[in-house]
């Protein structure tokens, strides 16, 4: 069954929604607060080399940046699962994992990369960037990744049940209208179990939130098939969420981690850019921020409340300057120790943590 908005819907969508006072927006997740006396928390190494079996050469698969991590909770331990570049600038994704939350040792090689298989011709030499990990309800894992083939980003997704052996299933839209269309950044929606995040049906389906301009949403029924949400009228993608003029978020808009299922609807921490005009004057032109904003839990295209402030920006050195300057992007996120951990990139090129009691 094909989901239709109207245009009358669409015309309602697309209003910014904005309220003001904090008992109004008491729907976030939390007040993050920066640890500075430990971030940034990964370090670029020179000392981790893989072999490569697109390239046949060992390189040093994490020596120019690590950044964007996913996050998940196994064993009651924090997995960082996170996007590493080697000198050329090939991603990779590697895994980490911490007892605390904060201190982190690195697994020695990659767990998911481009290698000699059908999507190396989208993965190669670009990679496999910015990770979102979600549990299925078997048990599994559902990984939505971003593949560059040096010329177009390409959504795509993966499922395993160890973390070692993976299922590619290739660009997330398939059908010819969209395959070679730029898209990035899937956020599923999901509900809270325990320390787990599991991807969550709503009417029947599963809904996930992506792109980097505007957000759009795509749905399915066993997390395989995928479908984009289109308007009937114009048979083009439904934008969820747009870029403000006059705001921190006036270039583009983009998926965070997880889209969390709660009691006062869905909450999608979003990443943002400041234009080059019509923007927030203090902050730099192209600084990412992030800040949140809050779906029908019935309707997850429909949006509700979004946040007037970012809640988090690059304010520190590390943050300030790097691979790409002034740069803050959420992307990790998990209930540990009675308290949210979320992980970010900074400047591209090293990975931070935020830390933040529930409400």
């Amino acid at each position: 069954m094909k989901y239709f908005i109207t245009f009358c819907s669409l015309a309602f969508m697309a209003c910014n929604f904005s309220t003001t006072t904090q008992q109004q927006q008491d729907w976030t997740i939390g007040d993050f607060v920066k640890q500075d006396s430990v971030n940034p928390i990964l370090l670029p190494d020179t000392n981790f080399r893989f072999d490569c079996p697109v390239s046949n050469k060992q390189v040093l698969w994490q020596s120019k940046n690590v950044l964007n991590p996913t996050a998940f909770i196994k064993d009651g331990k924090v997995y960082l699962l996170y996007r590493a570049q080697d000198s050329a600038m090939t991603s990779r994704l590697g895994l980490a994992i911490s007892e605390d939350g904060i201190h982190f040792k690195k697994q020695p090689n990659p767990i998911f990369y481009p290698t000699n298989d059908s999507l190396q011709k989208y993965e190669w030499h670009g990679g496999v960037e910015d990770p979102r990990i979600v549990s299925t309800e078997d048990g599994g894992y559902l990984l939505t990744y971003t593949s560059y083939d040096g010329k177009t980003a390409r959504l795509c997704y993966a499922t395993s049940k160890d973390l070692l052996q993976w299922e590619k299933y290739g660009p997330l839209l398939k059908n010819e209208k969209y395959i070679n269309a730029w898209s990035k950044s899937g956020s599923i929606v999901v509900e809270q179990k325990g320390d787990q995040m599991v991807a969550k049906k709503i009417n029947g389906k599963y809904w996930m939130y992506f792109g980097d301009t505007q957000l759009f949403m795509a749905y399915s029924s066993d997390l395989i098939h995928w479908e984009a949400l289109e308007n009937k009228e114009s048979q083009k993608l439904v934008a969820v969420l747009n870029p403000r003029a006059g705001y921190f978020d006036s270039r583009l808009v983009e998926p965070g981690p997880f889209a969390l299922y709660t009691n006062k609807g869905i909450v999608l921490i979003y990443n943002s850019s400041n234009a080059a005009n019509n923007n927030d004057p203090n902050l730099p032109i192209y600084t990412y921020s992030a800040a949140q904003a809050l779906f029908d839990s019935t309707q997850p295209y429909k949006l509700l409340d979004r946040t007037n402030q970012y809640f988090i920006h690059p304010d520190k050195p590390y943050e300030k300057t790097g691979e790409v300057n002034e740069v803050c992007f959420v992307e990790g996120l998990v209930h540990f120790k009675q308290k949210w951990f979320l992980y970010y990139g900074t400047a591209d090129s090293k990975i931070a943590v935020a830390i933040a009691n529930p409400r």
